[in-house]
């Protein structure tokens, strides 16, 4: 409707334009099934490092980036522009404009690097951090890694109404009616691509958010990922709670889960601060008992008629020895306890001789027993109580038994020394874990990492690890995406996970460079604007999530010195009191984490990071070949980003083999022979880009290329722009 509104208004007939304007308010009254919203509000980005020319778009620096203009000329410094209705023109500096882009228009993204971060020279693995609009960068992402992707985890801004993110770079505030209507339509763009980098066949999609608008999130997901199943839970964030005005604090957020294709959680082993119950029940130590004879819905026999057999003890009751076979529906035993033959034979019958049922097989009740997870009470009257472990497993048993140190009657659970045990176990759908708290896990270790203050509200990177950990715990590979990746919490958590287990999982991150909005106010009062290097230096990417990506792969602090403390291990910390006497106080020690290695901090860890800016080529340029230099990146990516990203000097070589990049580039076909011949001495390259014109040409050199991935430059790449920039729009 903003769209049409905006259209409403310039009808020149006052009579005509009120009474469309009118039709339009009483359509947009209707309520309609189903989320709706304005999916197509204008979006567009600036491209700071492209230069200002003519037939450009462009727009003011210190302006809307959606009020843009055309450039008819430029002289003297000058450029004489048309603005967007094509009304009038206007005369500005070329310094004070730059180039945009406008939501659809095609584009052609190169990474363009920065700089690296090397602490395992012998490993190929390789995290990257990019710097852009994650829009265009996700348009990137797909031409690398559709359908490849099997974790993506996003933090988008919460759209409180407090100024927290831009739309078309203007910060949206609770007095923009269309708020939510333009957070949709920024989620929906981008929620698009995503879904085609995810594997369709077994990966999920995590996105966490609060409640001012899960509930429009929860509608979107469900639209766009109708075949997923989708599932949200709510994590404690914030013990102390955040408060907000005449409303009551904020301790908690939702966290969507969606799995596309085969994704199940993965059990995992966990520690104790995963709560469900109090802290000394089993149950919130990840171990429930429950009683063997089942109780509730379907527990007649008549409901499961193969669970109804008789479980066979020693004469004195202490030990199973067997189990029988289900009896007949038309036979019943005499008693629920038979003595024959030496052995006590036990039914599920009920104390009112109703016939019930087991609650699992006799073959899983041999197996459990084997384990040690059957628990046999003394003889009854007429029964021997039993009861099984129904949900994780202990990998301690000594003589055969679980040891115990309790028994909680009321839950009828059974209390163990949970920290001398390893679990597997799925959680529930609230969480309350200490260590997910963002204040001691989040902004106190980044503040040791980047230095005080840099950055409001970082996730504790406990959190993160144990939200991803639950479906790429069996992945050690896994390609983990994040792109809106603020401190860089995401890659922290990968980093983490892979010193923990030996996994070898590769994260991507995306986030812009923008400077917080106080910062832009000093900024701007001291002359400065966006682009200029003195604003760039503080922007996010830049002065925050690079730093810690850096100084965490690295094990320094901000000071270059060690960073001090464990992983896992939770060293108690000095932190000031908010009582009115000023004084510190500890903050709660927490138990290890269990049966993980002790990661010191300032071993950092056994990995790489590259980080690049997002930029624009010239597709004319591209085509005459004139941009390889610029394109290397790129390629380097989309084989994997295996290794160091390569570089050439000014010039563009015949070829290039780069076994340590695991790939190999033609540029002169007529050099094909003697790049064939050098291609069969690395048998490891498995990606070849092929740089010919010619479709027959092309086929005919990938066929003499067996077991080798190919593509063909720059037909390829260019190809994929011109028409995803159509699909992207829809």
């Amino acid at each position: 409707m903003a769209a049409l509104n905006e259209l409403i208004q310039k009808i020149d007939n006052p009579e005509l334009r009120a009474e469309i304007q009118a039709a339009a308010d009483k359509l947009a009254k209707q309520k309609k099934f189903g989320l709706v919203f304005e999916e197509h509000l204008p979006e567009c980005t600036p491209l700071y490092d492209i230069p200002v020319k003519k037939s450009a778009k462009v727009s003011l620096k210190t302006g809307k980036v959606s009020d843009f203009y055309t450039v008819l000329k430029i002289e003297d410094g000058k450029a004489l522009c048309l603005n967007k209705d094509r009304t009038e023109t206007t005369e500005f500096a070329v310094d004070d404009l730059v180039c945009i882009a406008e939501f659809g228009e095609p584009i052609y993204p190169y990474l363009k690097p920065l700089d690296s971060v090397c602490n395992a020279p012998d490993s190929d693995l390789w995290h990257t951090l990019i710097e852009a609009d994650n829009y265009h960068a996700l348009q990137l992402l797909e031409y690398l890694y559709a359908g490849k992707v099997d974790c993506i985890y996003i933090d988008p801004p919460y759209n409180t109404g407090a100024r927290d993110w831009k739309y078309n770079n203007d910060y949206v505030d609770g007095s923009d009616s269309y708020r939510h209507s333009k957070w949709l339509s920024f989620m929906q763009k981008r929620l698009k691509i995503a879904k085609r980098l995810l594997n369709p066949k077994d990966s999920v999609l995590i996105v966490t958010i609060d409640e001012k608008e899960y509930l429009h999130l929860g509608c979107l997901l469900e639209e766009m990922f109708a075949d997923a199943d989708i599932q949200m839970i709510s994590s404690v964030i914030a013990q102390k709670g955040v408060a907000r005005a005449g409303a009551f604090y904020r301790v908690n957020e939702f966290i969507f889960f969606v799995r596309i294709g085969s994704a199940a959680v993965t059990p995992i082993a966990l520690p104790n601060q995963w709560a469900l119950g109090t802290k000394e029940s089993a149950a919130s130590k990840g171990i429930v008992w429950s009683q063997l004879r089942r109780s509730g819905t379907n527990d007649l026999r008549t409901d499961r008629p193969n669970l109804f057999y008789p479980i066979i003890f020693t004469e004195d009751g202490s030990r199973i020895t067997g189990a029988g076979e289900a009896l007949p529906i038309s036979e019943h035993p005499a008693a629920p306890l038979e003595y024959r033959d030496g052995y006590i034979y036990l039914w599920p019958i009920k104390e009112s001789g109703v016939e019930g049922n087991w609650q699992i097989s006799q073959a899983e009740v041999m197996s459990r027993q084997s384990k040690g997870y059957i628990k046999i009470g003394k003889i009854k009257e007429n029964t021997i109580p039993i009861s099984y472990l129904k949900r994780g497993s202990i990998n301690k048993i000594e003589d055969g038994e679980v040891e115990l140190i309790g028994y909680d009657e009321r839950s009828g659970t059974v209390i163990v020394d949970a920290s001398e045990y390893s679990r597997e176990y799925v959680p529930g759908s609230q969480w309350n874990i200490e260590y997910h708290d963002a204040t001691y896990h989040g902004s106190q270790m980044l503040n040791k990492i980047i230095g005080p203050k840099k950055f409001d509200f970082p996730k504790s990177v406990y959190a993160v690890r144990d939200t991803i950990r639950f479906f790429v715990a069996d992945k050690p590979d896994a390609l983990v995406v994040d792109f809106f990746a603020g401190s860089g919490t995401t890659l922290h958590a990968i980093n983490l996970m892979n010193a923990e287990d030996g996994g070898h999982r590769r994260c991507i991150m995306v986030t812009n460079n923008e400077v917080s909005e106080a910062e832009a106010k000093s900024l701007t009062a001291h002359g400065y604007h966006p682009g200029d290097a003195e604003w760039i230096k503080l922007g996010i990417a830049r002065y925050v999530t690079w730093p810690r990506t850096v100084n965490t792969i690295k094990g320094t602090d901000y000071k270059g010195s060690p960073l001090q403390g464990d992983y896992g291990n939770y060293h108690e910390e000095y932190v000031p009191a908010e009582d009115k006497k000023g004084y510190y106080k500890k903050a709660k020690n927490i138990p290890d984490y269990p049966d993980t290695p002790t990661i010191k901090m300032a071993d950092g860890f056994k990995a790489n990071a590259a980080f690049f800016q997002l930029g624009f080529l010239d597709k004319t340029k591209v085509s005459l070949g004139r941009q390889f230099k610029e394109l290397l990146s790129t390629l380097w990516m989309k084989a994997g980003a295996l290794g160091p990203c390569p570089a050439v000097d000014e010039g563009v070589p015949n070829m290039l083999i780069l076994p340590e990049n695991r790939m190999a580039i033609l540029n002169d076909e007529n050099s094909f022979g003697a790049f064939a011949e050098q291609l069969s001495e690395y048998p490891e390259i498995d990606v070849v880009y092929i740089v010919t014109d010619y479709e027959a040409g092309f086929a005919a050199m990938t066929a003499a290329l067996p077991g080798k991935t190919t593509y063909q430059l720059y037909r390829d790449y260019l190809d994929n722009f011109r028409i995803n920039a159509g699909r992207n729009a829809r």
